[in-house]
């Protein structure tokens, strides 16, 4: 069977020549179907996408283990798997659903490795006639975050 350890060192290969472009998930079935997810700074192209899957492919003998393969970028429509991905989507708008079931829509503040996100929330009210926004920022830790999603704006 292929390792994990074996796919993850080609994958760091590959990243250290295109640094803007980060792993999110890697799968290796018993069968030795692989699947990795990247993302990257500013976004992943087809062309990342095919680069990547033949530099790992190139450096695997089919002869020795069959394998099928597939590098795709994570989507947009996809939860946060890794804390790079909140870094990237500082300034962004997200929907944050907490393991106690609450909800916070907002725009990432910042961000702290191993720690969590601060979220800047904005409630729309009405005061009689006038209408207010209340504006509040959450510091989330990252044990209290079931999953994150980009808010995609059309």
């Amino acid at each position: 069977m292929l390792t994990k350890e074996y796919i993850l060192h080609l994958v760091d290969e590959f990243i250290t020549e295109n640094e803007s472009i980060f792993i999110v998930s890697l799968k290796i079935s018993p069968s030795n179907n692989i699947e990795v997810l990247i993302d990257a700074n500013d976004y992943v192209s087809m062309e990342n996408c095919i680069a990547l899957s033949r530099h790992i492919e190139g450096s695997l003998d089919r002869e020795k283990k069959d394998f099928s393969l597939i590098v795709s970028s994570a989507g947009l429509s996809q939860p946060f798997k890794v804390y790079r991905q909140y870094e990237k989507n500082k300034g962004k708008h997200v929907n944050v659903f907490l393991k106690e079931g609450k909800k916070y829509s907002g725009k990432i503040l910042s961000s702290e490795e191993n720690k969590g996100i601060v979220l800047e929330t904005v409630n729309h009210t009405k005061k009689g006639k006038k209408k207010a926004n209340i504006v509040e920022t959450h510091t989330i830790s990252f044990d209290q975050i079931d999953k994150t999603k980009l808010v995609i704006k059309i």
